[in-house]
């Protein structure tokens, strides 16, 4: 694995948190830019705080030699006319593609439990029924062929709290879309949250991977979530992620299979936390250390 096929970025949910803005509030943009930099990596995922004009947030980006890489995209396809999540989609592929980005990262959100109150390791997320699997995945090839269209990889993003979470759910979402127009955005850390085996997963799926959410998982906190019926986001804020290398994850058996399967592509650290407790340039240094020990990129 090396920098001509592989490039390295990090996500300003480490600086900023945009479902919890109280996390971070006080760190602006022009910092979390700098820091990334600084701590030597190449892109970026689009945060809450980046100028909504693709103008200005390029010429920031291009000033310190950062390029965007990727954005979430909420889909509620189960749930709203397709019509509707069609309009919204393009109209963030066109924003990305306006900053150089070409992956968008869609996350089926009907029903999600990822930013309620409701503890999130306790079966109580959604289930999606056979009508609604159609919808979502007969949906998101038609998204992914757009997608396709425009320069771009559609890569679905399992999440917590969602229908699609587990590697039993993921699998087969992946078994009814298109692998020409629909690619999967692996998540080491959520896989590990759901209590999945990160490592499995990548072994199932490395032939659909697009791109790459690098995060480690710390044990003890998701441990301490599952007993106290913590939230998502209760749980974020308590410590359960952080970046690779300071938490249990097996990241060196993911790099080589990445690696063997000729990956071609983003990893992006993605590491929420509470950056009064965990300061963002300190971890992001801790992750970019850590990741340039195992591969050469």
């Amino acid at each position: 694995m090396n920098g001509k096929n592989v490039r390295l970025a990090i996500a300003p949910i480490g600086w900023t948190n945009d479902d919890m803005p109280d996390l971070g509030k006080e760190n602006s943009f022009e910092q979390c830019l700098n820091e990334m930099a600084a701590a030597g990596y190449a892109g970026t995922e689009v945060g809450s705080k980046y100028p909504k004009d693709p103008v200005v947030l390029k010429k920031a980006l291009d000033q310190r030699g950062l390029t965007v890489c990727n954005q979430w995209f909420s889909s509620f396809l189960a749930s709203k006319p397709y019509a509707e999540v069609e309009r919204s989609f393009i109209r963030q592929m066109e924003f990305l593609k306006a900053v150089g980005a070409s992956v968008i990262g869609p996350s089926e959100q009907t029903g999600s439990i990822q930013g309620k109150p409701i503890p999130i390791l306790a079966g109580k997320k959604p289930i999606f029924t056979d009508e609604e699997w159609k919808r979502i995945t007969i949906g998101m090839d038609s998204l992914g062929k757009i997608a396709k269209d425009n320069g771009f990889k559609l890569c679905y993003h399992h999440h917590m709290g969602t229908g699609i979470q587990s590697i039993k759910e993921t699998e087969r979402f992946l078994d009814m879309t298109n692998p020409d127009y629909v690619y999967l955005l692996y998540d080491s850390g959520h896989f590990a949250f759901a209590g999945e085996d990160p490592v499995t997963a990548l072994k199932k799926f490395v032939g659909r991977v697009g791109h790459v959410h690098l995060k480690d998982v710390r044990s003890a906190a998701r441990q301490r979530a599952k007993q106290e019926d913590m939230s998502f986001l209760d749980a974020v804020r308590s410590g359960v992620f952080t970046v690779p290398g300071d938490g249990s994850i097996d990241f060196p058996a993911i790099f080589k299979i990445l690696d063997e399967a000729g990956y071609k592509g983003w990893m992006v650290v993605e590491a929420e936390q509470d950056p009064a407790v965990a300061n963002p340039l300190e971890y992001a240094l801790k992750g970019r250390v850590y990741i340039r020990k195992q591969v050469s990129i």
